[in-house]
């Protein structure tokens, strides 16, 4: 492509978009035109050179232009090839602003999509940029690399990074290091690895402390440390969340000792450790069931130039209460005030969780009223103690009145505020009541669970209310939940209890279909639903088909198929049969004693 710009023409518009034949793709193509003034010729400003145009750019003189109509007609002739012995410069400097404003103007739009979530959307507008030349900026794909991560899509993550690392735009470390941490995420250490081996830029330490912790939290401190090694040969020296992550692994697999040894280490190197550092060794010495040496570690924190903080003081307060050193616990809580260290919420629900199951309630209602003066609002960590304490103790009322107490209060009950009282209510019985909260649960903003689902309908199986058991079970799947062997084993006890084997069989043949494996008690519920049914043949039918699905048949197995056979009248061939499996071990002589009693 040929093309004058008279200095008057730019003159009259210091900024114009023209479209111009482009000569190696015979596409129009809009570029803006920069005006230089100042000079006799004018000049087309770029910031970049494109390969794929061959055009040209000319300047011409004043004299040789006239008139708006002149000008247009000039830049007419000299696109159609006649140059009338015109001054020739570089064409690529047009077409390439051009090019540089549609590729800006395509970045702003791919950081949109991303910024927006449309990551879909995204990854394709990325593969139509490079398809028409852009060069992708880096930022915008690494924000796409995160979404994509973040939501366990690394295929599309890696296929970004591919885009970007062919587009001939360089990616940088933090690119790399959003790549390879959604591979961590994922547990795809292996290629986490690869991606290492391959980058085109040098990893910092994040790469590498990513790649550590993953190791680490997977076992593996070899590779790890093999890791480490490599990360020193490239001069990348690790910091202190390096040295942090390797001692607390080392903690759990070699013990405290050995990880003494790296704290040295990491001394020796200059490397200074904080207070995490600290904290993972008096957690690992407390585990080890040191616990006074993890209280001189703590006392001693000051001399090492890194005083305690509110986790440090936690670690060893959940030690002191799971070893019953409640006095202990109170003095160190005391110390913690003197010093100025003041508590957080964790450090109450410590001590609550601690009094709750010592039955000491009281005491923790004491300390739960107390954590407004020292700044901690209970949440519902701090309640459910409480809570469950009251439901074992059967004291219902106290139970409903601290969960009304925590909502006026502002603190919602969660999931496991709400599992507390449904497994009191249906132990008491109290299934209707049961009911009514389950009901409840979705407009309270808090959905109910498998856990909640199964405490219900074992409640409802136990009182006889199997058809309700069973409505619930529906409703649970139409909800998306999964039932489990221990929803089915509810409901089926229950069935056999019943005498509703039909119904059960049914519902134990579903649960096959689903996938779900039966186990003994399983199979016990039916055939104690067959034996009471006086079908005992069926029930030895069912033990047959028990053991050829390879479950092992158990001690109450048996005991149920006896009683069965007693209760048809063959009494004196159920007694033989007992004793014959007991004097071979298949049920123990106490048990064996009380079942001949009752017949």
């Amino acid at each position: 492509m040929d093309l004058v710009v008279p200095e008057q023409f730019c003159s009259f518009h210091r900024f114009h978009v023209i479209r111009a034949r482009v000569s190696d793709n015979t596409v129009s193509r809009p570029f803006i035109l920069s005006a230089d003034t100042g000079s006799h010729f004018t000049k087309l400003k770029v910031t970049r050179s494109r390969k794929r145009s061959d055009s040209r750019v000319f300047a011409a003189s004043k004299s040789e232009t006239s008139g708006l109509n002149g000008r247009l007609q000039q830049i007419v002739s000299t696109s159609n090839g006649d140059l009338n012995g015109i001054a020739m410069e570089s064409s690529a400097s047009g077409v390439n602003g051009s090019r540089n404003f549609e590729e800006f103007a395509s970045n702003i739009h791919l950081r949109k999509l991303v910024r927006n979530g449309e990551l879909e959307e995204g990854l394709k507008f990325l593969e139509r940029m490079i398809y028409q030349g852009d060069i992708p900026d880096v930022i915008a794909c690494t924000s796409l690399i995160r979404g994509f991560c973040k939501g366990g899509r690394t295929k599309k993550a890696t296929r970004v990074m591919e885009i970007l690392e062919n587009s001939g735009a360089v990616p940088d470390v933090i690119t790399y290091n959003v790549l390879i941490g959604g591979y961590c995420k994922s547990g795809d250490i292996d290629k986490a690895l690869q991606v290492l081996e391959r980058m085109s830029v040098a990893p910092d330490v994040v790469t590498y402390n990513t790649i550590l912790r993953s190791l680490c939290s997977s076992g593996k401190l070899k590779e790890a440390m093999e890791v480490l090694d490599r990360q020193l040969q490239r001069e990348c020296y690790p910091d202190v969340i390096t040295y942090t992550i390797l001692i607390e692994a080392t903690c759990n697999e070699s013990g405290v000792g050995q990880a003494m040894k790296l704290l040295d280490e990491m001394r020796k190197k200059g490397c200074k450790p904080d207070v995490v550092t600290y904290n993972v060794l008096i957690n690992g010495i407390c585990k080890e069931g040191r616990l006074d040496e993890a209280i001189k570690f703590l006392n001693n924190m000051p001399s090492y130039g890194c005083p305690p903080n509110v986790i440090t003081h936690n670690i060893i307060l959940r030690s002191m209460c799971s070893t019953g050193r409640w006095m202990d616990a109170e003095r160190l809580l005391a110390d913690m005030l003197r010093k100025g260290c003041a508590p957080s919420v964790v450090t109450f629900n410590i001590l609550i969780n601690f009094l709750c199951r010592k039955r000491l309630l009281g005491r923790a209602i004491d300390v739960l009223e107390k954590m407004p003066k020292h700044g901690c609002v209970p949440n519902s960590l701090s309640y459910n103690p409480l809570l469950h304490g009251f439901c074992q103790e059967k004291k219902m009322d106290r139970a409903i009145e601290y969960l009304e107490l925590m909502v006026s209060r502002g603190c919602y009950p969660d999931i496991v505020t709400y599992n507390t009282l449904l497994t009191a209510l249906c132990k008491d019985g109290k299934v209707d009541a049961a009911i009514e909260i389950l009901n409840q649960l979705s407009s309270k903003g808090c959905s109910p669970v498998l856990v909640t689902y199964n405490t219900v309908i074992d409640g409802l199986a136990k009182v006889g209310k199997t058809e309700s058991a069973v409505e619930l079970l529906e409703e649970m799947r139409r909800k998306g939940l999964k039932p489990d062997i221990i929803t089915y084993s509810s409901l089926l006890r229950g069935l056999g209890r019943e005498g509703k084997v039909d119904k059960a069989i049914k519902i134990f043949r579903d649960m096959e279909g689903l996938n779900i494996k039966p186990n003994a008690i399983t199979y016990n519920s039916i055939m104690f639903g067959l034996c009471k049914a006086q079908q005992t043949s069926r029930a030895i039918d069912f033990l047959a088909y028990m053991v050829e699905q390879g479950c092992r048949p158990t001690e109450v197995t048996y005991t149920i198929l006896i009683e069965g056979i007693a209760d048809e009248g063959l009494a004196e061939e159920a007694l033989e049969l007992l004793n014959v499996l007991s004097s071979r071990g298949f049920v123990k002589k106490s048990s064996a004693e009380q079942v001949a009693v009752k017949m």
